[in-house]
């Protein structure tokens, strides 16, 4: 009988909902293998730009964009104050899981907000991704967070509910990881 591997970032792509010809921006670089996979999915009609906040998670980004083969703009810069268009982007990821905003100030973490809504298009949505608790055997096994992260706590919800994103809602705990999602308003007009 033969065993198909499992793709390991099949849960993080379906969770983004990215697709061909989308325009995405990632916020940190955790690791490249995740942000390669989200930027191969918009394809070559699309666009796939990280900010990155130093030189290490530039190399990640990098790494991972070369091992996959795909395009994505590589930029540095501190998340509250994202070097790319207004408007822009349909998607935008943020990547938690290493702890990027999680360790912001409030102040600072609400800048990050505000700056996710400014280069999403009407209607774009936000993901974070960052870091669950693991339980049971695994969660002895692999280690990981010993307590609830940012997005774990619901920290994640309330921060972009009063930064101005609508339908904020957890979608999913699994596999180490807590996947939330806002949409930006449509504005009237």
């Amino acid at each position: 009988m033969w065993i198909r591997r499992q793709d390991p970032y099949f849960l993080l792509v379906s969770m983004t909902g990215v697709k061909m010809g989308d325009s995405f921006v990632q916020i940190g670089c955790a690791h490249g293998g995740r942000l390669a996979a989200v930027a191969g999915k918009v394809g070559l009609t699309g666009r796939a730009v990280v900010v990155v906040p130093d030189a290490a998670a530039a190399a990640r980004a990098g790494k991972g964009a070369a091992d996959a083969g795909v395009l994505v703009e590589i930029e540095a810069a501190p998340p509250t104050r994202l070097p790319v268009d207004t408007g822009g982007f349909d998607l935008a990821v943020v990547d938690d899981s290493g702890g990027l905003v999680s360790s912001m100030t409030s102040h600072d973490r609400a800048a990050c907000i505000r700056e996710l809504l400014r280069v999403l298009r009407p209607g774009g949505r936000v993901m974070v991704v960052g870091a669950a608790p693991r339980g049971g055997l695994s969660g002895l096994l692999k280690g990981g967070p010993s307590g609830p992260s940012f997005a774990a706590s619901g920290g994640v919800n309330a921060a972009l509910e009063a930064d101005g994103f609508k339908s904020v809602r957890t979608l999913a705990e699994r596999d180490g990881l807590v996947f939330v999602e806002g949409i930006k308003p449509r504005e009237a007009g």
